[in-house]
C-alpha cells in the first residue's frame, strides 16, 4: 500500500516530495540567477521599446533627425533585442534558438537599407553649358542643368560658362581622402544640437578649404576659362555658383544655403571653387539638410562657372503668386544693379504685377526707395554703392522691360509645365539674361482676403503694427527674440519670433525653431522668404523699425496673411492657425527611417494563444520582444512548478474576489515564508502589487453596462467568429491572472474575460530606475467599439500623465523616473482601470453612455488620488 501511494503521488502530484536541503539551496541559487537574467531581460525590453517609441515620434513629429539618429536607434534596438534572446535562452536552458536566425535576418535587412547608396556614374569632370540639358542633373546638379535646358532647348539668353561636375567633386574629395574624416565627424556629432552643428560646420569647411585640388581638375578649369576668354576676345571674370544634387528642386530649393562667389578673376578661381564646395557644410546648409531629411552623401556639389553679368538691374520673378495659388499674375521683384540684394533680402525692392490675358497688362507698380546697389568692380569683386535719392526712387524697370520679362516667365513656365521662380539680370546692352530657375512652390491660403481695415478682436488687444509684405502666410504667437549676429542663432529659443533688420539667408538655420519671422527689410522673393514658405513659417517683411518697435521677450501674435501684429496672444486669431507640416516627410532620410522602422516597430504577434505565436513568425524586432517577454514569464513560472520549489512556487491569492489570482515570489515579495497553497494580501510586501490591488478593490465595480441590441449582437457575432477571443483550453495563462513579485517589482499578466492586460512596475527610492508600463488589448465587440474603447482609456491615461501609444486596438502606456509616491498613485489608477473598463467596448457607440462613464471614472480617480500617498 505504501508503494501504491507513492506511485499515485508521483502520478497525480497530490503531495510533492520533500527535497533534501542541499537541493533547496542549489535551487535557490539557480532561481536567483534566473531572476537576475529575468531583470536584465526586462531592462533590455524596456530600452528597446523606448527607442522604438523615439523612432515613431521622429516619423510623426516635426523634430529633425539625421542618419546618425537612424543608425544609433537601430543599433540600440538590435543590441537590446539580442540581449533579450540570450537572457531567454539562459532562462529556458537553450530553448528558442530559432530566435537567433530571425534576429540575424531582420538585422541583415536593416543593414542592406543603411548601406544602400545611390551611385553616380563617373563621367567628364567638366561640361560646357552649351552641352547641358535637364536630364543631366546627376552630373551638373539641378541649377546648371536647368540653365543648360533654357539655353539649348528654350532658346533663352544665359551667360556663357561651364560646370565642374559631380565627378570632379568626387575626385577632389577622394584625392584628399576627405570622406572618411567627414563620416567620422558626423557619426560622433549630436546634430540635433545647434552648438554642435556650429562647431562641426567650422571644422568641415576648414578641412575642405585647406585641401588640394587635383592637378587634372586644375588644368580643366584653366582650359575652359581660356576658351571663354578666347570667344569673348578679352579677359573675363566669372560668377561661381553652387549646383548641388537636390538644389533647386520642388519642395527643396536650398535657397541661399550655399555660397556664390561673384566677379571672380582667373587668378582666384581655385580658391573660390573650394569656398563654394565648402559651403556644403555651412551652418545654414547643414541645418536645412537636417530639417529636410537629406543625408550628407545625398548631396554632391557641382559648381557652375558663369561669365559675370554686370547688371544694370536685376531681380527675381515668379510666374505666379507664391503666397496664393489662386492668383496667376506674374510678380517681378527688381533693384538697380546686381540681383544680389533681392535674393539676400538686404533692401526693399520694386514690385511689379502683370496680369495674364490675350495681352499682358501691368496692373500694379510698387516703387520702393532702393538706397544701395551692388555693381562689379572692373577687375574683380563687387562694390556696394549708396544711391542718390532721385535715382533710388526711380523705377528700376521700364514698362517694356516688365512686359518682356513677363513673356520670358510665361515661356519658362510653359516649357516646364509648372510655376517658376526665375532669377534674371538686364545687361548693359538691354538684353534679359537668365541666371537661374527652379520650381515655384505656391501656398493655398486658408483664410479670406486681406481686409480693408483691422479686425477688431477686443478692446483689450492692441494692434502694434499693420502693413509690410507677406513673405510667407500664416499666424503664430510667441516671444520676440531679436537677432543681429550669426552667434545669436545659438541662443535662439524654441517657439520664439525672430526679429531682424534684414531678411538674411543665415536666419534660415533657426526656422525649425521659430514660430514666425519679422524683418525691417526684404521682400517675398528673397532666399529667407523661400525657405520660410517651404517650412510653413509665417513671415512678415518690410516692418519699419521692428527692432525698436518690439522688445525682447514681448509676447505678440503675428498674422502674416493679413499683415497685422497684435499685442499679446489673440485666441480668436490663433483659431485660424495652420499647424506646421513635417518638412522631412518624403525626404531621403525620412524614407530611410520609415523603411528601417518597418523592420523594427510594427507588432504582429499579439495573441500568445495563437498558433502563429512562434519564433518563425517574428517579422520585426518588436515581434521578438513580444515573444521573448511572454515566454520569459512562462519560464519563470515553469521553474517553480517543474522543480517543486515550495519557497519560490506560485501561491493562490486568498481574497474575496471571484477571479483567480496567482502570485510567484521572485525574491523578497513576501513578508515571511508561506506554507501551503494560499497567500493572504497582508503577507505580501511588494510595493507595486499592493498599489495595484489597492486601486483594484478601492471602488466596487457596478457590473457590466447595459447593452443595447446592437451592442449585444456585436458581442455575440465577435464571440462566435473571432477565434482569437476564445481562451485555449490548454492555456492556463488565459484562464488565470499571474503576479510575479519582489519587494520593489511586479509583473502582472491578466486576462479578464476577453480583455488582455499586462503591467510591469518597478518602484523604489531610486527615482532613475522607477518605471511603470501598462498594455491593454482585446474586447468582445466589433472593431469600431474596441478601437473607441482603447482611445477612451488612452485619453484617461494621458490626462493622468502617462505617455500613451495606440496601434489598432492595442494600447501601450508608460511613466518613468518619478518619485515613489507618484509611482504608487499611478499604479493604483491602473488597478482601478483594469477592473472598471471591463466591457465598456459594448457602449462605445452610445455618446451619452460614454459621457457618463468618462465622468464617473474621472470622479473615481480623483477620489482615489485624494487617498493616495502622493496627495
Amino acid at each position: 500500500m505504501k508503494k501504491m501511494r507513492a506511485i499515485l503521488r508521483r502520478w497525480f502530484g497530490n503531495n510533492k516530495p520533500e527535497e533534501p536541503s542541499e537541493n533547496i539551496d542549489q535551487l535557490r541559487i539557480a532561481f536567483q540567477e534566473r531572476y537576475h537574467n529575468f531583470k536584465l531581460l526586462l531592462s533590455a525590453n524596456n530600452r528597446s521599446l523606448e527607442v522604438m517609441a523615439e523612432m515613431e515620434l521622429a516619423l510623426q513629429g516635426t523634430r529633425p533627425f539625421g542618419m546618425s539618429f537612424i543608425r544609433s536607434s537601430s543599433t540600440l534596438v538590435s543590441v537590446n533585442v539580442f540581449r533579450m534572446i540570450q537572457n531567454l535562452k539562459s532562462l529556458s536552458s537553450g530553448k528558442y534558438s530559432d530566435l537567433d536566425s530571425r534576429h540575424t535576418a531582420i538585422q541583415q535587412a536593416i543593414d542592406s537599407i543603411l548601406k544602400a547608396e545611390k551611385t553616380l556614374k563617373d563621367g567628364e569632370p567638366v561640361l560646357m553649358l552649351d552641352d547641358l540639358n535637364a536630364e543631366m542633373v546627376d552630373a551638373a546638379g539641378n541649377k546648371m542643368a536647368n540653365l543648360g535646358e533654357l539655353k539649348n532647348r528654350v532658346g533663352l539668353l544665359v551667360p556663357d560658362g561651364f560646370v565642374l561636375t559631380t565627378t570632379a567633386y568626387r575626385r577632389f574629395i577622394d584625392h584628399n581622402q576627405l570622406q572618411v574624416e567627414i563620416d567620422r565627424l558626423f557619426q560622433s556629432a549630436e546634430l540635433e544640437s545647434v552648438e554642435t552643428r556650429y562647431s562641426l560646420s567650422s571644422r568641415l569647411q576648414q578641412l575642405i578649404i585647406r585641401s588640394e585640388i587635383p592637378s587634372d581638375i586644375v588644368d580643366v578649369i584653366h582650359r575652359c576659362w581660356k576658351k571663354i576668354e578666347n570667344e569673348a576676345e578679352k579677359p573675363v571674370a566669372m560668377a561661381l555658383r553652387s549646383s548641388a544634387i537636390g538644389e533647386d528642386t520642388e519642395g527643396s530649393s536650398f535657397a541661399g544655403q550655399y555660397r556664390s562667389e561673384l566677379n571672380v578673376s582667373f587668378e582666384n578661381a581655385l580658391q573660390a571653387y573650394k569656398e563654394v564646395v565648402a559651403s556644403k557644410y555651412s551652418l545654414t546648409a547643414m541645418t536645412y539638410r537636417l530639417n529636410k531629411g537629406f543625408r550628407d552623401r545625398d548631396i554632391q556639389m557641382s559648381v557652375g562657372f558663369l561669365r559675370m553679368v554686370d547688371a544694370v538691374s536685376g531681380g527675381v520673378m515668379y510666374s505666379r503668386n507664391p503666397v496664393d495659388d489662386r492668383d496667376d499674375c506674374i510678380l517681378i521683384n527688381s533693384v538697380w544693379g546686381l540681383p544680389k540684394s533681392v535674393v539676400d533680402g538686404s533692401i526693399s525692392c520694386d514690385v511689379f504685377v502683370v496680369r495674364r490675358g490675350v495681352k499682358l497688362e501691368v496692373i500694379e507698380q510698387n516703387i520702393s526707395p532702393k538706397t544701395i546697389k551692388y555693381v562689379c568692380y572692373p577687375q574683380e569683386g563687387i562694390c556696394r554703392l549708396e544711391m542718390l535719392q532721385e535715382e533710388s526712387l526711380a523705377p528700376s524697370l521700364t514698362e517694356i522691360q516688365i512686359l518682356s520679362l513677363s513673356e520670358v516667365a510665361l515661356a519658362v513656365e510653359a516649357h516646364y509645365g509648372l510655376p517658376q521662380d526665375i532669377e534674371w539680370a538686364i545687361d548693359p546692352s538691354g538684353q534679359i539674361v537668365i541666371l537661374q530657375c527652379r520650381p515655384l512652390e505656391q501656398i493655398h491660403p486658408t483664410t479670406g482676403e486681406i481686409p480693408e481695415s483691422p479686425v477688431v478682436v477686443s478692446n483689450e488687444k492692441q494692434i502694434l503694427f499693420r502693413g509690410g509684405i507677406t513673405a510667407s502666410p500664416g499666424i503664430a504667437v510667441g516671444e520676440v527674440f531679436p537677432v543681429a549676429r550669426g552667434v545669436d542663432v545659438l541662443e535662439f529659443p524654441d517657439g520664439a519670433i525672430l526679429v531682424s533688420a534684414q531678411a538674411l539667408p543665415r536666419w534660415a538655420s533657426v526656422l525649425n525653431r521659430a514660430s514666425a519671422v519679422i524683418t525691417e527689410q526684404g521682400g517675398f522673393a528673397g532666399h529667407l522668404a523661400n525657405v520660410a514658405r517651404e517650412f510653413r513659417i509665417p513671415a512678415l517683411f518690410g516692418v519699419p523699425n521692428a527692432l525698436s518697435l518690439f522688445s525682447k521677450g514681448q509676447r505678440i501674435t503675428v498674422d502674416a496673411t493679413h499683415r497685422v501684429i497684435w499685442e499679446g496672444e489673440v485666441a480668436s486669431i490663433l483659431n485660424r492657425e495652420v499647424k506646421k507640416t513635417n518638412a522631412m516627410a518624403g525626404s531621403p532620410v525620412y524614407t530611410i527611417l520609415k523603411t528601417v522602422s518597418d523592420h523594427i516597430v510594427p507588432l504582429h504577434l499579439l495573441d500568445p494563444d495563437s498558433i502563429d505565436f512562434q519564433p518563425a513568425k517574428c517579422r520585426t524586432f518588436h515581434d521578438i520582444t513580444r515573444f521573448v517577454h511572454e515566454k520569459s514569464v512562462i519560464e519563470m513560472f515553469n521553474f517553480g512548478r517543474d522543480h517543486h520549489f515550495p519557497e519560490r512556487s506560485s501561491k493562490q491569492l486568498h481574497y474575496r474576489v471571484p477571479m483567480q489570482w496567482w502570485v510567484l515570489n521572485l525574491d523578497d515579495g513576501f513578508t515571511e515564508a508561506v506554507d501551503g497553497k494560499y497567500i493572504r494580501l497582508e503577507q505580501i510586501q511588494s510595493i507595486p502589487m499592493q498599489a495595484f490591488w489597492k486601486g483594484f478593490v478601492a471602488i466596487p465595480w457596478d457590473g457590466p453596462p447595459a447593452l443595447d441590441r446592437k451592442g449585444f449582437m456585436s458581442v455575440m457575432f465577435q464571440s462566435t467568429t473571432n477565434t482569437a477571443l476564445v481562451s485555449g483550453v490548454k492555456s492556463a495563462f488565459a484562464e488565470r491572472n499571474y503576479f510575479m513579485i519582489s519587494k520593489n517589482f511586479c509583473s502582472l499578466s491578466s486576462r479578464l474575460g476577453y480583455h488582455f492586460s499586462t503591467l510591469e512596475s518597478l518602484i523604489s527610492e531610486r527615482i532613475s530606475e522607477n518605471y511603470t508600463s501598462f498594455q491593454f488589448k482585446g474586447g468582445a465587440a466589433d472593431d469600431t467599439r474596441r478601437l473607441k474603447r482603447v482611445q477612451f482609456i488612452g485619453d484617461i491615461l494621458e490626462e493622468q500623465g502617462f505617455r500613451v501609444e495606440i496601434r489598432d486596438d492595442h494600447l501601450s502606456s508608460r511613466i518613468e523616473q518619478q518619485n515613489m509616491a507618484y509611482m504608487i498613485q499611478h499604479v493604483e489608477i491602473l488597478g482601478y482601470l483594469t477592473l472598471h473598463t471591463r466591457q465598456l467596448d459594448m457602449i462605445m457607440t452610445n455618446p451619452s453612455s460614454v459621457a457618463y462613464y468618462r465622468k464617473k471614472i474621472q470622479s473615481d480617480i480623483e477620489t482615489l488620488k485624494e487617498k493616495s500617498p502622493q496627495s
